[in-house]
């Protein structure tokens, strides 16, 4: 589920609880004097105003529809024009906590910036950078959120800390919850430090962000805790109100053709999140696949010597979903693409290729590719890198005992509740769209309606 089409918001940073006694009436409120005018100059702040003048300030708003966290865009780039960084922030921080984050990976093509009014004739207003220069400088700043409520009498288990775990963690303590973070990993992150590369988001800003964004007195971390290996469900639902599974579904699909189980055939997901690399130097790569998986797979391949990596991808150019900025940046980069390019069959080294043609078929909303008879080619390898798409871990979701969907994730409802009343699933896991933004909206939907008095020991 992706959370529907209706409007997001958290007013008041982020929105007061339901009311109850167990809760006092608001959270983290908006906190004056961040002094975000210092060293303006050199952050390109002229550069800033600039762009942000480009912004029509559209009545209808087009982006924030388009924007997954229904962040009010317009608003927040007219304080940027009137050189009121303060209140820049302050529209932004009704609806979201990763202006830093989001303002430099989100998929803005396709979301924001793609419904760009100025888009239409032109160029879109540069939405992602005029975000993310909002939350560097309250990076920079000494604004701390501390406002959070007293402890309310319940603690929720979190079992992952990518976009959708972080969101609700976030929301959950600052409404009175004890929140415990499982992480698999030595660190927290999930998917934005264990699968976009350094540089596409560096480190050194997460800590940054989580540091001053996430962590606070009512969340307790626990790293390297990996599911069903140091923690069982039953043991935590005997402990926690409630348990919210957000670990991810980062198994790299297969083709299913001959020669995919070679150990030279290896998953773009699994490559990106646990940096098991083998020795590229000099090798030639080739990556199969379309999105941002594959491209990021390819750019670090490259970073790591490859001396020659190739994207295959089945449809046409125009029809990747990766951004036309990742695209470009990999060219300038020296990875070679082959377009409308199917692999049929894995050798020892070599990969047999087969040319496809786009049509129109019924039912289907874009074209299918389709092999072209007769156009078999041959290309020499050494590794070869599968990222077209992913799914859940199916050993640690058969063993839930939670109903899932005929795709294979976790089924919730429009709560994120699972078939089990003390256990929410959120973020890819759920089936949720793959994208950061849409990943913390599902935190932050899940734990805004979260109930209250759930008993430990029973549903």
């Amino acid at each position: 589920m992706d959370g529907g089409s209706k409007s997001f918001s958290l007013p008041e940073r982020f929105s007061p609880v339901p009311k109850s006694s167990h809760h006092r009436k608001s959270v983290v409120k908006f906190k004056r004097g961040i002094n975000m005018n210092q060293n303006l100059k050199e952050k390109n702040y002229e550069q800033i105003i600039e762009k942000a003048k480009y912004c029509l300030h559209c009545k209808n708003k087009p982006c924030s529809k388009a924007c997954p966290l229904s962040n009010n865009i317009p608003e927040f780039i007219e304080h940027i024009k009137n050189e009121n960084i303060d209140k820049a922030y302050k529209v932004l921080s009704e609806t979201t906590i990763f202006e830093p984050i989001c303002g430099r990976i989100c998929p803005h093509e396709n979301q924001c910036e793609g419904s760009c009014v100025r888009g239409i004739k032109g160029q879109s207003v540069t939405i992602g950078k005029l975000e993310a220069f909002v939350g560097d400088y309250v990076l920079d700043s000494k604004f701390k959120n501390n406002d959070i409520c007293k402890f309310n009498g319940e603690k929720i288990a979190i079992i992952g800390s990518g976009p959708a775990g972080l969101a609700a963690s976030y929301l959950l303590s600052n409404n009175g919850y004890i929140v415990d973070i499982y992480e698999k990993h030595s660190k927290l992150g999930g998917l934005l430090r264990y699968g976009i590369p350094e540089f596409r988001l560096e480190k050194s800003l997460l800590d940054k962000w989580l540091e001053k964004f996430i962590l606070n007195e009512n969340i307790k971390v626990h790293t390297n805790m990996e599911f069903g290996r140091d923690i069982d469900l039953e043991e935590l639902k005997k402990e926690y109100n409630a348990i919210i599974l957000a670990f991810g579904a980062n198994i790299s699909n297969k083709m299913n053709i001959p020669g995919e189980d070679k150990e030279f055939v290896l998953g773009g997901n699994e490559l990106l999140e646990y940096k098991n690399m083998p020795d590229f130097t000099g090798k030639n790569v080739v990556i199969n696949g379309g999105g941002n998986v594959a491209i990021d797979s390819a750019r670090e391949i490259k970073r790591l010597g490859a001396s020659k990596v190739t994207i295959v991808y089945r449809r046409s150019e125009n029809e990747m979903p990766a951004e036309r900025k990742e695209i470009d940046q990999a060219k300038k980069e020296g990875i070679e693409f082959l377009f409308q390019t199917n692999i049929m069959k894995i050798l020892d080294n070599q990969i047999e290729c087969i040319k496809t043609e786009l049509i129109e078929k019924e039912g289907e909303k874009r074209k299918v590719p389709v092999n072209i008879e007769g156009s078999n080619f041959y290309i020499e390898i050494d590794y070869v890198v599968m990222a077209i798409g992913s799914h859940p871990n199916n050993n640690i979701i058969n063993k839930l005992g939670l109903k899932t969907n005929k795709w294979g994730y976790i089924d919730v409802d429009e709560k994120y509740k699972t078939s089990d009343n003390k256990i929410y699933a959120i973020g890819d896991i759920a089936g949720v769209k793959q994208t950061v933004a849409w990943a913390a909206r599902s935190g932050f939907n899940c734990a805004k309606d979260m109930p209250l008095g759930t008993q430990i020991n029973g549903n």
